[in-house]
Formats: C-alpha cells, sequence, structure tokens
C-alpha cells in the first residue's frame, strides 16, 4: 500500500515539474498598444515590433505567449519583478533601463515631437468671431472702466473751476471719458484740459498711467484678435514655454521630457489617439508626444484636417527590445534583430506602415 502511494506522489511530482518546464519554454512576451509598432485586430496582434519579433521567434524555434499591458509602466515593472522575459515595444534607451535590463541592438530611431491644431476658417472669420468674442469684450469693458473712472475724478476735479469744459450732470461725466479717452491715446485735441492745480496733478498720473495701460491692453487686444489656434511659430523649447495647456501622454517619454525641461503638462492622456482627440477638440493648446506615434495616427484616422505636426523634434530616441537579466537567449535575440534589420524585407515591413521616409 505505501509503495502506491510513494509511487502516486512520485508521479504527481514530476508531472508538475515537466508541466512547469513546458511554462518556462514558453517566452513571455510583454506588449502595450502602442501604432505603428504594436496594433490590435480581430485576427490578433499586428504592427512593426510584432512581425519583427514574430519573424526572430520563428528563426530561433521558441514558443511564446503574449502578455498584454496598459502601459509602459507596467510592462517595465513586469520585468523588474521577473512576470516578463521580454518586452518588444520599442521601448526608448536610457542609462538607467541598460543597468537594470538587457537592451537590445536599437531597431528605431525616433523623437518627440510637437502638435497643435489647423484652424478651418479664413483669417478675416477668425478676426470677426475673436473680435465678439468674451474675451474681447471683457477687455473693451475693463478698459472703459478705467477711462470713466480717471475721467469721473478730474470731472469731479474741475467742475466748478472749470464748468465750461466739464459740464455739471451727465454731460459732465461724458466730458470727463472723453478727455481720459483723447489723453491716453495721445491725439491730443485740446478742447478740455484741466485749470486747477489738483486737476492738473490727476492728469498727471493719468498721463503716466495711460502710458502702462495702453502697452499692456494693446498687446493683450492683439492676442485676443489673433489666431486661438498655435499656427504660429514654434522653433524651439523656449517658445513651449509660453505656451499654457500643453498636452502628453502619461508616463511617456514626452513627458518625462517636458518635467526635465521645467515643462508641466497641463492635461495628460493614456493613449496617443486620445491625446490627438483631445487636442482636436482644443482641450489642450499643442501636444508633446513621439513623432513617429503621432504621425502614423493623424494618418490613420485622417486628422490632417483638424491637427498637424510641426516640423520640430526634440531628444532623438535610439528604441529596443528589453529583456530581463541573465535571459540565455538574449545573444540569439540580438544577433537575429541585427539580421533583420538589415535585410529588404525589414524596409518592406517599415514601409507597410509608413516608416520609410
Amino acid at each position: 500500500m505505501m509503495w502506491r502511494i510513494l509511487t502516486l506522489l512520485a508521479f504527481l511530482h514530476f508531472g508538475n515539474v515537466g508541466m512547469a518546464q513546458t511554462q518556462q519554454d514558453s517566452l513571455r512576451v510583454g506588449v502595450y498598444l502602442d501604432p505603428p509598432f504594436v496594433l490590435k485586430e480581430s485576427a490578433g496582434y499586428t504592427g512593426v515590433s510584432i512581425e519583427l519579433w514574430e519573424h526572430i521567434a520563428k528563426e530561433m524555434d521558441v514558443a511564446y505567449k503574449y502578455v498584454e499591458h496598459s502601459d509602459v509602466v507596467s510592462v517595465v515593472r513586469s520585468l523588474d519583478y521577473d512576470e516578463l522575459d521580454i518586452s518588444i515595444n520599442p521601448l526608448s534607451n536610457s542609462p538607467s533601463r541598460i543597468e537594470r535590463f538587457q537592451v537590445s541592438q536599437p531597431f528605431y530611431i525616433s523623437s518627440i515631437g510637437v502638435s497643435t491644431t489647423v484652424s478651418s476658417q479664413s483669417q478675416f472669420q477668425i478676426f470677426i468671431n475673436n473680435f465678439f468674442s468674451r474675451d474681447f469684450l471683457n477687455i473693451v469693458l475693463l478698459l472703459l472702466v478705467i477711462l470713466l473712472t480717471f475721467g469721473t475724478i478730474l470731472w469731479f476735479v474741475e467742475r466748478k473751476a472749470n464748468k465750461y469744459q466739464f459740464r455739471p450732470g451727465v454731460r459732465g461725466l461724458f466730458d470727463g471719458l472723453w478727455w481720459a479717452a483723447v489723453t491716453m491715446t495721445t491725439v491730443g485735441y485740446g478742447d478740455k484740459a484741466p485749470k486747477t492745480h489738483l486737476g492738473k496733478t490727476v492728469a498727471i498720473v493719468w498721463m503716466f498711467t495711460a502710458i502702462i495701460i495702453i502697452s499692456g491692453f494693446t498687446a493683450t487686444i492683439a492676442s485676443t484678435l489673433t489666431v486661438n489656434t498655435l499656427e504660429a511659430d514654434i522653433n524651439g523649447l523656449e517658445d513651449l514655454q509660453s505656451v499654457r495647456d500643453i498636452g502628453a501622454v502619461g508616463a511617456s517619454d514626452a513627458e518625462i521630457f517636458l518635467q526635465k525641461n521645467g515643462l508641466q503638462p497641463t492635461q495628460l492622456y493614456r493613449t496617443y489617439l486620445q491625446a490627438l482627440r483631445g487636442l482636436s477638440r482644443k482641450e489642450i493648446e499643442i501636444l508633446v508626444s513621439d513623432k513617429t506615434s503621432t504621425e502614423y495616427l493623424i494618418k490613420t484616422y485622417d486628422m490632417a484636417d483638424d491637427v498637424r505636426l510641426l516640423p520640430l523634434t526634440f531628444q532623438k530616441q535610439y528604441r529596443s527590445f528589453i529583456m530581463a537579466k541573465n535571459q540565455p537567449f538574449f545573444n540569439e535575440v540580438n544577433k537575429q534583430l541585427i539580421t533583420r534589420i538589415q535585410s529588404v524585407a525589414w524596409n518592406e515591413s517599415l514601409k507597410k506602415y509608413g516608416l520609410d521616409e
């Protein structure tokens, strides 16, 4: 009886070892949706990275299974905890990643790009719309309040000693408003001028105040009447610092780039597609994101009428497969990857997804 029990236990033990060995032989390949490198269709995964990996796996004759994650942070964490063997998304190289993981030969070079909205209206239509906008009317109303305030003060001071130029009653308030407006704009008709010492003092204060106010209001009014979208030139990092609403994909290289340069995104999105749609709805003024993915999505979803990619790039990035430490297949994967990206078939694969330029 005892030997039967021992035989059964031995069978179960070696059976479990065999199952564990079978599972271990199946590589755990981490992916997250990242067009055009990793796409998901009804038939399964596709994309540049998928085609590259499946060719390598075929050449190595290894079994594998895809493990989908939500974003790059989840993939990297799973590699750290040995829950994955390899990530085939094109992750950018960095000193910390090279120290923590095995990083393959780069197979694609990308960069961070900047996108903005495209106006479908003519400049005249935009000017008219902005002229009657709430922002512009608020500016005009504030200016009238300031003019009326100083005009009323001067009228109050001059109404007795200079009653012919600053008439009593409501008409006198209009005289004060007229004087304040003429003085502010430096037209200088001279039809109304203070005579008392106190009135002249008020006039001097208003003259210097008006110089400051008119310069500030001129800039504000000009910016309000121009195009609300950022079709104006953005030529460098210093131009980004003047932008109020910047969007980025959370935990992306673009967000890290912005933070390193003292720029905090006002809106974070989960995917590049969500970010582009937010830009088209003018939730943000510009989008800082991966240039390759952004350009691909604009073409794929026919968004060129709503958003455009500016001819500006930052931070060239070398993108690679990343493997957990001490993986025995690292050298073979690297060898097959280098062989593939030097082949004609690799160029055809890039061309298929519009990355051959």
